[in-house]
């Protein structure tokens, strides 16, 4: 549910911006919103699950995003509407985390690879199925029923929770790290907003320049805060370790790539292309089926010739895919655009889950929440600034300043090399995925435990000759 909300909201943007008369940077916010409650929830992750237990806060937080997608659905109006998803945010940004701490405690650093394979079959068919279910939903329902079908599937999923999820132990010596949650969760909030404000002047306008510089303080504060504190919300020591930081580099412009192209891609199909919101949704289902396609190889590859070695080709596929869009316009072949999106589906399937796996490679079990809690903020940030940004630039190079794509003032293809322009933007993103995945592990887990065990038996005899 968490997965798929974070585009299901997508197809349906531009009657949005129809039905609200409202500007793509205005209406952005309904899933900028969602993505940047996720990624200030997702600290507490660590701190739950160690101090009530993890499958406690499972339930409770599940309960909390069906509220939120039960309100959001009943909305009144834009503002009503965006408050009602980072409510449905906050609640769905435990869920994910917490879960992800149980799975890979119990499967251990040899066979974490495997398991990210497993989980990454619904953190990257989740964002795709999301269109196509909010596209069915849109034209036959109506947009409130994106949010009121969480209720039935949420229902079902707190009750099997119930009944099979491990209770785990909690740990009540474990406090909250109150201080550098007030000074990380609103340093993000206000970088994200001042992002987005520069559609209305650049950089240089106070209403973006301000909270953007007010949250890379409220973000440099709480770095310094958690290096002397033991508990610090996010332990950024474990950025001191290269393959962790390299995962998190990896995952943080991946979920740009990946969560911005799904932002732009149904509203190029829809107004661009004039597709209804269901033939949208169906044309990023390609995307998916890639992903399905190399998702299960990708994690037995990652066990064995360790995540470097598939996480940089498969980033070269999703650049690739994403070339044809820089250059698609009012009439490119469909056949072109749906090869393309298989592409960078395979691609994606090689390298979000291996990346993250790669984090986890040379980390200690007791490390395992807290790593998740930064690998998911850095996730759900890179998606929140990737739209946020994109709309942006989208706005700035489209005619008109309100309502829906198609009802923009111009020809089509003045709107089409808008969406091109915006494009090369969602290519840059993959391609700087890159950098920081040139320094992930190129040997699996089981040979980097026996070259660490063999160098320590080098130290140690190494040692007794010196005192013998």
């Amino acid at each position: 549910m968490t997965n798929i909300d974070t585009t299901v909201v997508n197809v349906a943007l531009d009657s949005l911006a129809r039905d609200f008369q409202a500007s793509i940077t205005s209406v952005q916010w309904v899933a900028t919103g969602y993505l940047l409650a996720l990624a200030i929830a997702i600290p507490l992750s660590g701190w739950a699950s160690d101090r009530f237990g993890g499958k406690r806060v499972w339930i409770v937080s599940t309960g909390l995003f069906l509220a939120g997608s039960m309100l959001a659905g009943a909305a009144w109006s834009l503002d009503s509407l965006i408050f009602f998803r980072i409510l449905q945010g906050l609640g769905g940004g435990m869920i994910m985390p917490v879960g992800m701490t149980l799975v890979t405690r119990a499967a251990g650093p040899g066979r974490v690879g495997r398991v990210m394979g497993i989980l990454g079959v619904q953190q990257l068919l989740g964002p795709v199925l999301g269109p196509v279910i909010g596209g069915v939903l849109v034209e036959h329902a109506g947009w409130r029923w994106i949010f009121y079908v969480n209720v039935p599937v949420g229902a079902l999923a707190i009750a099997a929770a119930a009944r099979f999820l491990p209770q785990a132990r909690p740990q009540p010596g474990e406090r909250l790290d109150g201080r550098g949650f007030l000074l990380l969760s609103p340093g993000l909030a206000a970088l994200v907003y001042g992002l987005a404000e520069t559609a209305n002047g650049g950089f240089a306008d106070p209403r973006a320049c301000v909270p953007i510089v007010l949250g890379l303080a409220l973000v440099t504060g709480f770095v310094c805060h958690a290096r002397r504190v033991r508990n610090a919300l996010i332990d950024v020591r474990l950025f001191l370790k290269r393959p962790f930081s390299a995962g998190v580099g990896t995952t943080f412009f991946l979920g740009m790539g990946l969560t911005g192209a799904l932002f732009v891609l149904p509203l190029y199909y829809q107004g661009v292309r004039g597709q209804s919101p269901l033939d949208a949704g169906l044309l990023l289902a390609p995307q998916g089926i890639g992903a399905a396609i190399m998702i299960p190889f990708a994690g037995w590859l990652t066990d064995r010739v360790g995540p470097g070695r598939v996480v940089l080709p498969g980033l070269a596929l999703v650049v690739a895919g994403t070339l044809p869009f820089t250059l698609a316009g009012t009439s490119t072949p469909y056949p072109l655009l749906v090869l393309a999106l298989v592409v960078r589906g395979v691609g994606l399937g090689a390298s979000t889950m291996p990346s993250m796996a790669g984090a986890y490679a040379t980390l200690d079990e007791h490390a395992v929440a807290r790593a998740a809690s930064a690998l998911n903020v850095m996730k759900q940030l890179g998606g929140s600034v990737g739209v946020a940004l994109l709309a942006v630039v989208l706005e700035r190079h489209l005619p008109g300043a309100t309502g829906g794509v198609r009802e923009r003032p111009a020809p089509t293809s003045v709107v089409g090399e808008a969406f091109g322009r915006t494009f090369w933007w969602v290519l840059a993103f993959s391609a700087l995925a890159l950098i920081p995945a040139a320094f992930l592990p190129r040997r699996p887990a089981v040979a980097r435990e026996a070259a660490a065990g063999t160098e320590r038996r080098h130290r140690h005899l190494h040692g007794l000759t010196e005192s013998g």
